[in-house]
């Protein structure tokens, strides 16, 4: 069964148009393993995570040693099926391509056909996907179809609802992703219509709290990256966290007497709630208005759906926010053969 739900209240969704997507297994271009000639959205780049091995590892940890001993015993192996795919509650469909990809690595004379693509809105009890082919290889790949994108779906449809609140500020997540899925969950973002902070730990430096406390203070933090990336011959962004104006200032006052590689200032948990539920902003729009648009800025802490609007009207260049990967809500979605019976129990359950 796959099934994804995601209550969306942004209006924008229910505009985008239906199209139909069918993805080639023989596309010459791949990412990752997934083919790219239909491909809405592509997943992040990465030196080496293998998409394929964990799509793999994922189909070993359901198999075991034995297969699907339920399967083997109900189905004949010779039967041929349609299966459709059945939104459970609105919102951001993510993991089709991925789906594909799957499909193909446990049978390739699968046939997938999709009427939606990734990236596009789904509403309660729509079909917007079919796989035809042997039923024995469809419902082996059932599952773990439906928990990669019913992960990636919740993703999206939080970052559509997060980026729309936030503009003109942009929206990022963060490393808080599933150990194992950083690029799955970084791609949904993307899908959601978010930007992707660093991928980890080798493509960016970020100067956080923990490594200013040990080099003994922020500019002693800075002015040694500045020495490394010298020494060492490489390019790439530059972040330093700070928590009080205090932080910034020293930051301001190394960078306009020296020659240095940052980009960019977060301002850390300067979002300062508040008992009535509202929050203050207050030291985030002077924080902004001291750098005065001489680095990039991002705003962390205290992130919510609720509050995204009101910081991203600071002035911010950019909003992280780890809860649209550590703490996300699958979006509800099924795989059925027998979809009349399926929608059935989904109006007596609501969720159809």
């Amino acid at each position: 069964m796959i099934s994804v739900s995601v209550s969306v209240f942004s209006p924008q969704l229910a505009a985008i148009p239906r199209s139909f997507v069918r993805m080639s297994a023989s596309a010459t271009q791949t990412t990752g393993g997934v083919s790219q000639g239909s491909m809405a959205i592509k997943p992040p780049s990465h030196p080496t995570y293998d998409l394929k091995a964990v799509v793999n590892l994922a189909l070993a940890e359901d198999a075991g040693h034995t297969g699907d001993v339920t399967c083997l015993a109900t189905i004949p192996f010779d039967m041929e099926v349609e299966a459709y795919f059945l939104a459970k509650e609105d919102g951001i469909v993510a993991g089709i391509a991925l789906a594909d990809m799957i499909f193909e690595q446990v049978d390739p004379s699968l046939k997938v056909e999709w009427m939606r693509k990734d990236g596009d809105y789904v509403h309660k009890g729509l079909k917007f996907g079919k796989v035809s082919g042997n039923a024995h290889k469809i419902v082996v790949a059932e599952r773990v179809v439906l928990n990669f994108m019913q992960r990636m779906s919740g993703i999206a449809t939080l970052t559509k609802l997060m980026t729309d609140a936030a503009c003109p500020a942009r929206i990022l997540e963060t490393r808080k992703t599933a150990p194992g899925l950083r690029l799955v969950d970084k791609w949904a973002v993307l899908i959601g219509g978010g930007r992707n902070h660093r991928m980890g730990l080798f493509d960016m430096v970020m100067i956080k709290d923990n490594h200013i406390s040990a080099a003994g203070g922020i500019v002693n933090a800075i002015k040694s990256v500045d020495e490394y990336l010298q020494q060492k011959n490489l390019e790439m962004d530059v972040e330093v966290e700070t928590r009080t104006l205090e932080e910034v200032k020293e930051v301001l006052g190394y960078v306009s007497g020296s020659k240095t590689r940052l980009t960019r200032i977060m301002l850390d948990n300067m979002v300062v709630p508040l008992d009535n539920g509202d929050i203050d902003v207050t030291m985030l729009k002077d924080a902004v208005e001291l750098i005065n648009g001489r680095f990039e800025t991002e705003a962390s802490g205290n992130v919510t759906l609720e509050t995204v609007h009101k910081i991203g009207q600071s002035g911010v260049t950019f909003i992280s926010s780890g809860a649209l990967t550590h703490s996300v809500k699958a979006l509800d979605i099924s795989l059925k053969i027998d979809t009349e019976l399926a929608l059935e129990v989904g109006r007596r359950t609501k969720r159809a």
